[in-house]
């Protein structure tokens, strides 16, 4: 009987072989090699498939099935083999590629690592909304491309209004001319929200905006032309300037300390009436007179006043029930103030010695 015939054919043999040689085989490409050799087209196994038909019925089923269960075992063995392979393969690799990190000491003192931390405006900011939050006010947020009606008329800021002229304001160029501009203040924020809160059918309000604000300001000790605001908004009935004043001196005592006092003095600003500026003492000189106060012994924190009625009727709350007060002041003032920093321009100069102190 030929070699090559199907009732000749060694399975258990054949899958010895198979098996020891998978073994032997040390890398994929091997294995590969041993694949081909057994289950090729001029393996033993092909040649014992080609001479199938030459059979009578009953003997080619019997001499199919037991080619065919060898074929199934070699793969089965050659693939067990190659998942240990790959295992191997991929192990080897990492270890090539693998860095020596170990850091090499060159003195007897190991420096420390220097860690990042959020900037002094971003923990200012957390600072403030915490004190507030603590009041009893929540935090809001808005955007800083806005129309010019929220910008500006909506809080009784007309076209051609001279108050306008307070303002020197970036315009964007999108859609009609003077008509999106980055936000001068926070203020649109509380227009957003009053618009939210008639649609919900309950016009109280105590919140908080924070944000970045933008006005071609020339830098100097106590501006910036990119600058950060937070404002505050309370609307509900029966408030009084009193209430506003109140605030104002607990958020100073809170966030600067008792020995920092509070005061206002009047002012305009177009969406309040009556409006204040509040002041605090300088933290620099402590009161004496310095360059930052420009030797008043007070820094100008923000503005504030109670909400003008026209403000409240434009986005549909009615005044003769409702009333309110705002504030706002500069986040960038505060961190200036809290931390004594001379001049604000610091800030922003990314220099890494002051950066590191804070």
């Amino acid at each position: 009987m030929p070699t090559d015939s199907p009732q000749a054919f060694d399975a258990a043999g054949f899958l010895a072989s198979v098996g020891a040689a998978a073994q032997a085989a040390q890398s994929t490409a091997e294995l590969d090699l041993v694949a081909q050799e057994h289950l090729g087209k001029r393996s033993a196994l092909a040649g014992a498939h080609k001479v199938l038909g030459q059979l009578g019925d009953e003997e080619r089923k019997a001499a199919g099935a037991l080619l065919y269960e060898a074929r199934q075992g070699a793969e089965a063995l050659l693939s067990a083999r190659r998942v240990e392979i790959e295992a191997l393969e991929r192990q080897r690799q990492l270890e090539t590629d693998r860095l020596d990190l170990t850091e090499v000491v060159l003195s007897s003192v190991v420096q420390p690592i220097s860690v990042g931390h959020a900037h002094l405006i971003a923990q200012t900011q957390a600072e403030l909304e915490d004190v507030f939050v603590a009041m009893g006010f929540t935090v809001a947020e808005g955007p800083e491309v806005e129309t010019d009606w929220y910008n500006f008329e909506a809080l009784n800021i007309p076209p051609a209004h001279p108050a306008r002229g307070m303002w020197d304001t970036f315009y964007l160029d999108l859609g009609d001319a003077e008509t999106v501009v980055l936000r001068t203040h926070t203020s649109p924020v509380q227009v957003h929200l009053m618009e939210e809160a008639v649609r919900s059918g309950d016009p109280r309000l105590h919140a908080v905006m924070p944000g970045r604000c933008f006005r071609r300001d020339t830098p100097d000790a106590r501006h910036l032309h990119t600058f950060h605001q937070i404002e505050g908004l309370v609307i509900d009935e029966a408030i009084a300037f009193v209430d506003l004043a109140g605030v104002i001196q607990t958020f100073t005592t809170a966030y600067f300390g008792p020995g920092i006092n509070s005061r206002l003095r009047p002012a305009y600003f177009p969406f309040t009436e009556p409006s204040a500026e509040f002041e605090i003492t300088c933290t620099i000189c402590r009161g004496e007179g310095c360059r930052t106060c420009s030797q008043t012994g007070w820094i100008e924190l923000g503005g504030c006043g109670m909400i003008d009625p026209a403000v409240l009727e434009a986005v549909g709350i009615d005044h003769e029930r409702w009333s309110g007060f705002a504030f706002g002041f500069g986040i960038d003032r505060c961190a200036q103030m809290r931390h004594q920093i001379a001049d604000m321009r610091a800030l922003v100069e990314n220099d890494v010695r002051f950066i590191s102190q804070f």
